[in-house]
């Protein structure tokens, strides 16, 4: 079973859009027979667990005592196998070299932070390529002025793969693992 990490920003409300498109794509994940990974704590990360684990999916979450000993926060309740490190570093290098793919919903700088680890380490070889699936127009907003910039090659682009729909997240990961 391939198991596909899911980031996003802790500050996502329950009702808001970013928060149905992920408990969505949780549950769509599940349906299609994938694992979902995320940090495990609230916002997307609690609407990702939820939707698969109310597809009778498998949603894992990775926590750490950094985080909580920063903020008061426990992994969230939909979340069915809990893996627990001591420090973010370790809990990132989990979420970034473990799954099999990756689904980027809108976030901070923790979000950011994973999305730019798992693209270097692709793009340099150190990770096999895998599907990097951007979510929503937030992350063209927030990369489109990288792309004009001078130290940024254009190959390093095509890593990239956007989606507006859960649907069209599935249809790309599912003809990412069918071209291996």
């Amino acid at each position: 079973m391939n198991t596909i990490a899911v980031y996003g920003s802790s500050m996502v409300m329950p009702g808001q859009p970013d928060y149905r498109a992920a408990q969505q794509i949780g549950q769509t994940l599940a349906q299609a027979g994938y694992a979902v990974i995320s940090g495990g704590y609230a916002g997307v990360m609690e609407a990702v667990s939820r939707g698969a684990s109310e597809a009778n999916g498998t949603a894992i979450g990775v926590t750490t005592s950094s985080i909580e000993r920063y903020r008061p926060t426990k992994v969230n309740q939909w979340v069915n196998q809990h893996i627990h490190y001591d420090t973010l570093r370790e809990r990132i290098a989990h979420l970034v070299t473990e799954p099999d793919g990756y689904v980027v919903m809108p976030g901070g700088l923790g979000t950011l932070n994973e999305l730019v680890s798992v693209w270097e380490l692709i793009r340099v070889g150190d990770l096999p390529r895998r599907p990097i699936i951007l979510y929503g127009d937030y992350w063209t907003q927030i990369l489109e002025p990288f792309k004009s910039m001078p130290y940024f090659k254009p190959e390093s682009w095509e890593y990239l793969q956007f989606a507006s729909d859960p649907a069209q997240v599935i249809a790309q990961l599912q003809q990412a693992f069918d071209h291996e």
